[in-house]
């Protein structure tokens, strides 16, 4: 007998309108499945995990480094 351990992607979520794929650019937009702020991370309903410092950690395994959104007293404008 072979066994083998596979890493099952969660399938995605049954609400309607869907929210958007953990490859999709706006995966930030899923609706929260669970919320640990004292650990300093959420699942989102697309199987990302958030975390506080903004990293994400996607359901393939792949990891997205921290983002911060420009504040509004850093607003880059064309010369």
């Amino acid at each position: 007998m072979n066994i083998t351990t596979e890493r099952k992607i969660p399938p995605m979520c049954q609400h309607q309108p869907p929210c958007p794929s953990a490859d999709s650019a706006d995966r930030e937009s899923a609706r929260l499945v669970a919320h640990h702020p004292e650990q300093g991370w959420s699942l989102l309903c697309n199987g990302v995990l958030l975390f506080e410092d903004t990293g994400e950690l996607l359901p393939d395994g792949q990891i997205i480094a921290p983002h911060r959104p420009l504040g509004a007293d850093q607003v880059m404008t064309a010369a």
